[in-house]
């Protein structure tokens, strides 16, 4: 069985509504058909195994046949679908289990919390070809973070100016460097160009220091083919990571490219935001990110600490939590990607929130090519506070003796790294 757990709101009886959650989204609710039968019904029907109630909400009025102005009833409840009905696709399950639900009338809210699949997903889908311990040894990090920065031609940045910036920041040591995720390959910065121009200077710091800086090119494209001869540039220039923009390319282009890649997938979650902000609406995190992470994703943004956009610093915890855990062994684990207006500042209370651990990318924009002493020091900085975070000495304190770190905070303290 795969369980989905629905949050229900609704002006009638949230259990009633889950029975025909279940109803329509299996077996429907049309007159039954010639040769249809009651057991065939019962191998595919989804049945109702738990209804637990939640506080009611009151809103003043709501603009369909839900019922309008008054108290709105709440439960989660939990709904098993058969393995005969859904198999193992994820497109099946993303149209039976999740996507038809919410057209159902009655409604005021329907959002997917909760989703446990069984083995048969693990065996039919790839998971992450490098993940964690891939993307670590990769960049050669131990015992701390992996730093990484976004250049951002989306800008305007020509591939030669790009090329300038990349060569700084390798020069300071950084681990990780990443296209902007609204740059493929415009007029002004051709994938092709890009990759001319930036990788014979990682291969050159490759070779004097044994160090090679994993740069994130990005190579999303509506036509999987195309895709996959900007994957193949990327690989063949001696590149290991690439920028998708999952969204955009779908789970067909991303399983095409998973398929065929040699390179550590990177996903940014471009849109969605469209499927979760509104509280009583869409998914959790949880239920989404698992899609993505068994068609082959290798390190997921999430989004961090005081963030610039929407979400809430709890909210960014569950998100790490869940790329964090096995959904059914340690090799399907993605690397969580830490980004949005971070700077050192929050380095400490990243770690208190992700229980200690350092297994993540700290991805700084601003936070880094924004600081004072230019992009080098703003990769000094950071590595300096989470320096200090890891030893759990307070940022003022080891700032006294790391000018740079003293320098970001000084610049970044109001909260302006984005």
């Amino acid at each position: 069985m795969i369980r989905l757990t629905y949050r229900i709101e609704t002006a009638g009886s949230p259990e009633a509504m889950a029975r025909k959650i279940a109803s329509d989204q299996s077996t429907g609710t049309f007159v039954a058909l010639p040769g249809e039968t009651e057991e065939l019904k019962a191998r595919v029907a989804a049945r109702v195994v738990a209804i637990r109630p939640l506080p009611p909400v009151e809103r003043a009025s709501f603009p369909d046949e839900a019922g309008g102005a008054g108290l709105f009833h709440r439960a989660d409840a939990d709904i098993d679908f058969p393995m005969d009905a859904v198999g193992t696709d994820l497109s099946a399950l993303m149209t039976i289990a999740i996507g038809g639900v919410f057209s159902i009338k009655g409604m005021t809210g329907i959002r997917i919390v909760g989703m446990k699949l069984p083995p048969e997903f693990a065996a039919a889908h790839p998971g992450p070809q490098f993940g964690v311990p891939g993307s670590f040894a990769l960049t050669g990090v131990t015992g701390r973070p992996i730093i990484g920065t976004i250049v951002k031609p989306a800008l305007g940045l020509r591939p030669h100016e790009t090329a300038e910036m990349v060569g700084e920041l390798i020069e300071a040591d950084v681990d990780f460097i990443k296209d902007d995720e609204k740059l493929m390959s415009p007029a002004y910065s051709p994938l092709k160009d890009r990759v001319a121009a930036i990788m014979p200077r990682i291969l050159d710091h490759e070779q004097k220091t044994g160090k090679k800086v994993m740069y994130a090119f990005g190579i999303s494209h509506a036509d999987p083919d195309e895709m996959m001869r900007n994957h193949d540039l990327v690989l063949a220039a001696g590149g290991n990571c690439a920028v998708v923009n999952i969204n955009s390319i779908g789970f067909g282009g991303l399983s095409f490219l998973r398929k065929r890649s040699g390179l550590v997938l990177h996903a940014h979650r471009n849109g969605w935001d469209i499927l979760t902000r509104h509280a009583g609406l869409g998914f959790e995190f949880s239920v989404w990110q698992q899609f993505w992470r068994l068609l082959g994703i290798d390190q997921f943004q999430i989004n961090g600490i005081r963030v610039k956009y929407w979400e809430p610093d709890e909210s960014f915890v569950r998100s790490y939590e869940a790329v964090s855990t096995p959904l059914f062994s340690e090799r399907d684990v993605a690397l969580p990607v830490i980004g949005s207006g971070q700077w050192g500042g929050q380095a400490p209370e990243t770690i208190a929130a992700t229980g200690g651990s350092t297994d993540l990318l700290y991805l700084c924009g601003g936070g880094i090519v924004s600081h004072p002493g230019g992009p080098g020091a703003g990769v000094k900085a950071v590595r300096q506070a989470w320096e200090a975070a890891v030893a759990g000495v307070p940022l003022e304190t080891y700032a006294k003796d790391h000018a740079e770190l003293a320098q970001s905070i000084a610049k970044f303290s109001d909260g302006k790294a984005a």
